[in-house]
């Protein structure tokens, strides 16, 4: 039940959101200002999308999950420590590139994100429940038979891979992620 609620106010406020926005405008398009600030810098050429809407279109278009990150960029060790073993490595931006829509959730606390980031990340959030920082979630969002609301098929979640051996953590990353998206149909 209350999973219904989450989803349909996350659904509410994505519908809300698409209607201003048509759909072949991409990240770095819409809002340029603001998304400047909010971007990720583009490691190994890879898209970090901040907007769920945008990133659904992207997964839509090329049939592939969204890749939700969740954290904390200006004060998470994990999290810092995930992209400079993980996501900055060309085995990883092969992989992503090949997988997955990427999809960044930040909950800094020296930064103000703008209020409808702020709002979609807290929402989020509550759907997903992460336990802690760095959290990810793989899943597919589509719209239900009746077209009136978004569902979220979630695949799974990883964190940081515990217990690779140092240099190895991309490897192991990827590994866990594959499993993930073999559950997938």
């Amino acid at each position: 039940m209350r999973n219904t609620i989450y989803l349909a106010a996350l659904a509410t406020i994505f519908i809300t959101a698409t209607a201003f926005i048509t759909s072949d405008k991409t990240e770095t398009t819409t809002n340029s200002i603001e998304t400047k600030a909010l971007e990720t810098p583009v490691e190994e050429g890879l898209k970090w999308y901040v907007r769920l809407e945008n990133a659904q279109v992207e997964s839509k278009r090329t049939n592939k999950p969204i890749f939700a990150f969740f954290t904390g960029s200006d004060w998470c060790g994990w999290c810092k420590r995930l992209q400079a073993t993980v996501f900055r490595k060309p085995t990883f931006a092969a992989w992503a590139k090949e997988n997955v829509v990427l999809l960044e959730l930040d909950f800094p606390r020296r930064k103000q994100l703008p209020p409808e980031i702020a709002q979609q990340n807290q929402q989020l959030q509550g759907f997903f429940r992460p336990q802690g920082y760095p959290t990810i979630w793989i899943f597919d969002m589509n719209l239900n038979a009746e077209k009136t609301q978004y569902e979220i098929n979630p695949l799974g979640s990883l964190g940081y891979p515990s217990g690779s051996q140092p240099g190895q953590e991309d490897q192991k990353f990827i590994a866990n992620a594959n499993q993930i998206l073999a559950k997938r149909k």
